[in-house]
C-alpha cells in the first residue's frame, strides 16, 4: 500500500523565492506543479533501513574518543574542542530541498558528466531520464544553492520524489546547460526496499547514500511526534567506507570513514532546549548522525526552507560540541 504524501501545508511563497509548501507553475512539460519540501506522511525507507535504525544501545567503537578527538581537532588531551555542532540549512539559500511530483511527471534526460558509469539512468522498469519540473530550470529555490537551473558551483543537489511510485531521484552537481540537464553523478532510490548502492559506488552523496532521508525538515520538528531517523552529517576528511556507505572519498587513517554514526551521549540535557530543537538533539541520541560527505566538521544538514528560524537554530546548535558526541561499532548492524 502505497503512503501518499501529505498536503496539508499550504504556504505563502516568499518574494524572488519559492517557499515550503509553495508550488511551481505548471509548463506544458509538467503533469502538475512540483511541491517543495512537501510535508511526508510516513517514514522514507522501511523502518529497519539504516537510516531508521534505534541505536541508543549499540556498542561504542574501540576508537570513539581518538575519532572524536580528531574531529575535535585536539593536538593535546586538555585542548578544548575546535569542532561546534553547526545546522547547514536554514532560510534560503541555505540548506537543501526537494520536491513531491506526481508520478506522470514526463522524464527528462541526464548527462553525467564526471560518474557516469555508477549513475543511474533512470528508474528500473522505465524509460531512461529523471522527473525534474520545469520550475527548477527557471526558478530559484529548487536546486540547492538557490538558483534557478543549478548555477555553476557548489554541490547543487536537485532532490525529486514521485510520490505516486515511491521513487527517489538524486543528482548531484546538476546544471540545466540551455539545452539539457547535466549532472556530475545520480542515483534512483526505491522507498520500499532497503536497497543498497553496490560497493565502491557513489550516488549524489560521497557515501553511496541517499539525501533525503538524512535531513531535517521543518514538518517533522513542528510535529508533536518524535523524529524517527538519523540525519546527514560532515567532517573535513574520511578515511575509506563502512557499512552502510559504498562509496569513499578519503583515505587519512586518523579520519572517520565515510558511513560511520555519531551518537549524542546520554548524558546531554537536552530538557532545556525549545521543543523543536529537542526534537532534532532527541533524535541524536536515538538514531545519530550518519558521516555522508567531505566538508566542515559537525556540519548538519537539513531543508532550505523559509520557516527556519536562524535566531534559535543556531545558539542550540553551537551550545553542542564534537566531543558532546561518541562513535558507536564501525559498521554495526543490529
Amino acid at each position: 500500500m502505497t503512503r501518499p504524501f501529505s498536503r496539508r501545508r499550504a504556504w505563502a511563497c516568499a518574494a524572488g523565492l519559492v517557499a515550503s509548501g509553495c508550488t511551481g507553475g505548471t509548463s506544458p512539460a509538467d503533469a502538475e506543479p512540483p511541491v517543495l519540501n512537501e510535508a511526508l506522511a510516513g517514514p522514507i525507507f522501511p523502518a529497519d533501513n539504516w537510516w531508521n535504525l534505534d541505536v541508543s544501545g549499540a556498542p561504542l567503537d574501540p576508537r570513539s574518543s581518538a575519532l572524536i578527538d580528531w574531529i575535535c581537532d585536539r593536538a593535546a588531551p586538555t585542548d578544548p574542542c575546535d569542532a561546534m555542532l553547526h545546522p547547514d540549512f536554514g532560510p534560503p539559500p541555505y540548506g537543501i530541498p526537494y520536491m513531491g511530483v506526481s508520478g506522470d511527471q514526463p522524464l527528462e534526460p541526464v548527462t553525467f558528466v564526471l560518474y557516469g558509469s555508477q549513475s543511474d539512468a533512470g528508474a528500473p522498469g522505465r524509460s531512461a531520464g529523471y522527473p525534474l519540473p520545469h520550475s527548477a530550470r527557471t526558478e530559484a529555490g529548487w536546486i540547492e544553492g538557490g538558483v534557478a537551473g543549478g548555477g555553476a558551483s557548489g554541490d547543487r543537489h536537485l532532490l525529486v520524489v514521485d510520490r505516486d511510485r515511491r521513487l527517489l531521484f538524486e543528482l548531484w552537481a546538476t546544471r540545466w546547460t540551455g539545452s539539457g540537464w547535466q549532472a556530475g553523478s545520480g542515483a534512483v532510490f526505491d522507498l520500499d526496499t532497503n536497497d543498497r548502492r553496490p560497493d565502491g559506488w557513489t550516488s549524489a552523496d560521497a557515501a553511496g547514500l541517499a539525501i533525503l532521508p538524512g535531513l531535517v525538515k521543518v514538518h517533522e520538528v513542528e510535529s508533536s511526534n518524535p523524529i524517527q531517523h538519523a540525519f546527514r552529517v560532515t567532517v573535513r576528511d574520511t578515511d575509506s567506507y563502512v557499512w552502510p556507505a559504498s562509496h569513499a572519498a578519503g583515505s587519512n587513517p586518523d579520519a572517520p570513514p565515510m558511513g560511520t554514526r555519531l551518537r549524542l551521549k546520554a548524558s546531554v540535557d537536552t530538557s532545556g532546549y525549545p521543543p523543536a530543537m529537542r526534537r532534532i538533539f532527541v533524535a541524536m541520541q536515538t538514531y545519530g548522525l550518519i558521516v555522508a560527505d567531505n566538508g566542515s566538521d559537525m556540519y548538519v544538514q537539513g531543508t532550505m526552507d523559509a520557516s527556519w528560524d536562524n535566531g534559535v537554530l543556531n545558539p542550540a546548535f553551537h551550545s553542542l560540541q564534537a566531543d558532546d558526541f561518541e562513535v558507536i561499532e564501525l559498521g554495526w548492524q543490529p
